[in-house]
This record gives structure tokens, C-alpha cells and sequence, in this order.
């Protein structure tokens, strides 16, 4: 599973890897999965273990800058942030590299970040908000709050939440990818990112198996339009930051990206080559991977997605509606699991991203109430890997060596 995110044509989501938007092809796998006989999460510990991360002593903080340099070395990454925070084992936030490679400005925490598939857990978030004010029900069917969908009296918003909709994942098309490569500051409407799915024949009943599909949250984004009668933004602006006291995240209408931000690079351009990606318009992800934010945002935001309380202790989702979010019923990966919006790699809970250009990792560790967040301004692939999956990995391999993030490298989508 390498990228949930938002990737344009190589990912190949196996929704557990969190983000990759992939930018003109967020990659699928599908995989015949028992749903609903699912797995339930990790609930988040009253206390934290005592040997599920270690202490971030200077012995081990010396491990960990010396294994991002070996991976930012390896993987020919610019610039990266790590971000680790526990209750009882310190912290650790450490930038890396260079935020532009033709000025030489040096990678900092507080840059502004693109967090491509990051954004389904924001999105999914606002519609467990309307579950739990009986607003609409995650059994109901997409062709009740959306016309013209394939299989829409039998996809329910559960399922579709969950990638096992069948639907085509709209980033893979080959129609959509020149369209978005040879304009890439050109704005894109949800209800043309679905005629580039639509097209497609469904690749298998509802519920039948697992496929990664940023189709899914396209439709999401428009339930929560139409039940809200709010745009998407500024729903999740009034519902789900605000509340949550992230200043600095936002859901870009167009290409603005507040400064200071990083600028990001990526191969899935229209000739291949490497270009900068941070003018870009990421309206073709919308619900799906248009996100902005910043590390520190992050560190709140991975523990509120993945217990559903606030940072005063209050409840943004209903401990039932939230459990049903944490069931996570298993992937083609190992060790990996996908619940609405949101995977279990290990123990670790949160989502990735990826789209062309930026990179992130939004993950908990519920047993040792530990944090991890890394981000980066690339999104070229090393190895058939995602660069922020093999970061995590080695992070991981140092912090947790239980709860190793380690998605394995899956083949290209096309």
C-alpha cells in the first residue's frame, strides 16, 4: 500500500498507507476482503506502555537524524520534517534540508505543507459530524444525496469510506492525467473529476473487495454539501478546525498557498522530468487530497482523528461513531488495516499523503499515546516506495520496533 494519498498514476493504494493523493493517478489494489468481518482498531490507552516507544534520549535522537539522512541521501529528498511527541519519553522536531532547492532556503517546521490524502481524514471527519447528528446514516445509499452513480442504490456512505465501493478511481485515467499534466494550475469541478470514473465500468460489487479510490471521497465531499448546504471548506473549517484549534490548516479554493511553504517537487509531470509543483492547483483532489498544513498542526491533529476528542477533552465524534471509524478490516498488506478513512499499519493510526510534489506521514500510537508526523517536498518514489513511508519505516524501526511502519513496496499501477 503504498499511497492512499493522492499519487497521479503509480501508487498503488492499498488505503493503508494513508495519502497519496497521487496526483493524476492515486494507484489502486483491489483485494477480495471479508467485509464487513472486521477488525476493531486499537482504542486509544488510558495510560501509555511503558515499552511501546522508547525515550527519545540523545543516544536515540542521534539514530534518528542519522537514519533521515541516510533515507534523504538514499531517496534524494530536498527538505524534511519529523515531528515525535509523547507523554513521558520527550520530543523531537528536527528539520532537514533545504525547502527550495534554487535558493538553498533551509527546511523549517514552521513551512506550510501540501497534505494531498491527509485531507479524507478531515473530509470523512465532517460526515461522522453529520452521523452523529442523525443527519444521515453511513448505511445509506450514494444515489440518495448524489444522481448518476454507478451502483448507486446499492454503495452505501459506509462503503464508500471504507475503499470498498468498486468504483473507478478517477486519478487513473489517462484522460485525466494529460488533462491535469498539461495544465497544472487549471482548476478542476467535483463533477468532472467523477465523469473521468464514471466512464470507467465498476470494477466489482459494493463491499465485495478492497480498492484504494479517491473517486470515494469526491462523492463524500458532496454529501456533506448537500446535507450541510455549506461548501465543503467552509464546513470543515466551522466543524472540524475550528473546533479543533488548527490556525494553520486550510482547504484551498484554487492554488493559494500561504507563506512561508515550502515548494515541492515531482516526476509526474507531462515529459517526466522533474518540475516544481507548489503553483499548482490542487482543486483536482478536492475532497480527496487539496489540504494545506503545517507540522504542528499535524501533532494535534493525529491524536483528535484518532481518539475523536478534542484537545480540552471534549468529544468532536461520539465514541460509537468513532468506534465504528476505528474498525479497520484487513488490506492486501500485512499488518495493515482500513477503516472509514483511516488505516491501522501496525498499531500506528492516522493516514498518509502524497501528491505531486509534497508528502506527508499523520500517524498515533494509541498503546504509548505517541505521535509521529513527517512531511517533505517531494514525492518521487525510491524504490517503488513512497519517500514518507520509507521514512517512517526507519523513524519506526528506531522508536517503536514492535509497532513498525512498514508498509512493503507494492508495484506500479500502471
Amino acid at each position: 500500500m503504498t499511497r492512499p494519498c493522492i499519487r497521479l498514476r503509480r501508487g498503488v493504494v492499498v488505503a493503508v498507507t494513508v495519502g497519496a493523493l497521487v496526483g493524476p493517478a492515486a494507484g489502486g489494489v483491489a483485494a477480495t476482503l471479508p467485509y464487513p468481518a472486521a477488525t476493531a482498531a486499537a482504542q486509544p490507552s488510558p495510560s501509555p506502555s511503558e515499552d511501546a516507544v522508547r525515550a527519545l534520549t540523545p543516544a536515540v535522537r542521534g539514530q534518528i537524524d542519522q537514519a533521515v539522512q541516510r533515507v534523504m541521501k538514499e531517496a534524494d529528498i530536498p527538505g524534511v520534517s519529523v515531528g515525535i511527541w509523547t507523554p513521558d519519553k520527550g520530543e523531537y522536531v528536527k528539520s532537514f534540508g533545504v525547502a527550495d532547492k534554487s535558493t538553498g532556503e533551509k527546511m523549517t517546521p514552521d513551512l506550510y505543507m501540501r497534505i494531498g490524502s491527509e485531507t479524507k481524514t478531515f473530509t470523512v471527519t465532517a460526515l461522522l459530524e453529520l452521523v452523529d447528528e442523525g443527519r444521515i446514516g453511513l448505511d445509506d445509499t450514494i444515489d440518495q444525496y448524489v444522481d448518476g452513480v454507478p451502483n448507486g442504490d446499492r454503495i452505501t456512505l459506509r462503503q464508500l469510506a471504507g475503499m470498498r465501493s468498486g468504483l473507478f478511481n478517477y486519478s487513473e485515467d489517462e484522460g485525466f492525467f494529460k488533462a491535469l499534466t498539461s495544465d497544472p494550475e487549471r482548476p478542476f469541478t467535483p463533477q468532472q473529476l467523477l465523469g473521468y470514473s464514471f466512464k470507467h465500468p465498476v470494477m466489482f460489487q459494493p463491499g465485495a473487495q478492497f480498492y484504494y479510490s479517491n473517486t470515494n471521497l469526491i462523492l463524500l465531499g458532496l454529501v456533506v454539501e448537500k446535507v450541510s448546504g455549506r461548501r465543503l471548506a467552509d464546513y470543515i473549517q466551522e466543524h472540524v478546525l475550528d473546533p479543533v484549534g488548527l490556525k494553520h490548516t486550510l482547504f484551498p479554493t484554487g492554488n493559494e498557498f500561504p507563506e512561508p511553504h515550502a515548494q515541492g517537487y515531482t516526476d509526474q509531470t507531462a515529459t517526466g522530468k522533474v518540475e516544481d509543483s507548489a503553483d499548482w492547483n490542487p482543486s483536482w483532489g478536492w475532497a480527496a487530497g487539496a489540504m494545506i498544513s503545517r507540522l504542528e498542526d499535524l501533532r494535534v491533529w493525529a491524536r483528535t482523528v484518532a481518539t475523536g476528542r478534542l484537545p480540552d477533552g471534549g468529544t468532536l465524534i461520539s465514541p460509537a461513531t468513532q468506534k465504528q471509524r476505528l474498525t479497520t478490516p484487513p488490506t492486501p498488506i500485512p499488518g495493515a488495516g482500513y477503516g472509514l478513512g483511516i488505516f491501522n499499519v501496525q498499531g500506528w493510526i492516522g493516514h498518509n499523503g502524497s501528491l505531486p510534489g509534497y508528502e506527508s506521514l499523520t500517524v498515533y500510537l494509541p498503546s504509548a499515546q505517541a505521535t509521529l508526523v513527517v512531511v517533505l517536498n517531494t514525492d518521487i518514489n525510491y524504490k517503488g516506495q513512497e519517500p514518507s513511508t520509507v521514512l517512517g519505516d526507519a523513524i519506526t524501526k528506531i522508536i517503536s520496533p514492535d509497532h513498525v511502519f512498514n508498509l512493503p513496496a507494492q508495484p506500479a499501477a500502471r
